[in-house]
């Protein structure tokens, strides 16, 4: 405790210990803690029950919020048709000299797409892209044909997830300035992707638990009873 800021300890002090919200009562409760000085983002956090070992049970997917995610993606293309991806809003874009500053190190982007036949190219970069999560797949829509729409839909809210090493899922769904309504729906839209991401060999529960946070608040835990029938 005695590591945290002076507004964290006062935000915690407002909560009931041990309490378990119903989603839109967490965002009401989170919204009326002590603000920071900038627009915090809003996380949705969930421990899931799969095991990260097996390959058969890998959570992973997209989800397209409805209200965006309040945040500026930077979107590169790797295609042999780049004035099309610029256009609709792609940072960079092209084959081999994009692929060469990659490979050089060039990090500066949230999301890679890139059509199928480029596909061959962009492995050979797999080693720098796959460790930071940035490597196109088919699994997350950012291998396609259609690269215009690819990338109008991530500037409009469309989302990656993917579980870690310890099977925890962690998606931004907005900032503090969205609302209650806002971070509701988007938080509805994220459980209901995360729910159809399900492995379909896993039986039993899949989420232990989950909770909502801000960038700077402590977190809020979510009542079992909305993950019954995941």
């Amino acid at each position: 405790m005695k590591n945290h800021s002076k507004r964290y300890r006062s935000a915690l002090e407002k909560l009931e210990a041990g309490k378990l919200y119903e989603l839109k009562e967490a965002f009401e409760v989170l919204l009326a803690l002590p603000a920071a000085k900038f627009d915090e983002t809003v996380e949705l956090a969930l421990h899931l029950a799969v095991d990260p070992k097996q390959s058969d049970q890998m959570v992973r997917g997209v989800v397209a919020l409805p209200n965006g995610n309040g945040k500026e993606v930077r979107i590169i293309a790797f295609t042999n048709k780049p004035e099309e991806a610029l256009a609709a809003g792609a940072r960079e874009a092209g084959m081999n000299e994009l692929i060469e500053k990659v490979k050089g190190g060039w990090l500066d982007f949230d999301v890679a797409v890139a059509t199928v036949d480029a596909m061959k190219e962009v492995k050979t970069i797999a080693r720098v892209l796959g460790p930071k999560g940035l490597m196109p797949s088919p699994k997350a829509g950012t291998v396609t044909d259609n690269v215009v729409a690819c990338i109008e839909a991530l500037k409009k809210g469309r989302v990656e997830f993917k579980m870690d090493k310890a099977a925890n899922v962690l998606l931004g769904i907005g900032k503090r300035s969205f609302g209650v309504e806002k971070l509701l729906a988007n938080a509805e839209a994220a459980l209901e992707a995360i729910k159809h991401a399900r492995p379909a060999v896993f039986k039993g529960r899949f989420v232990l638990n989950a909770a909502v946070s801000s960038t700077m608040s402590p977190s809020l835990t979510l009542k079992d009873a909305l993950f019954a029938k995941f």
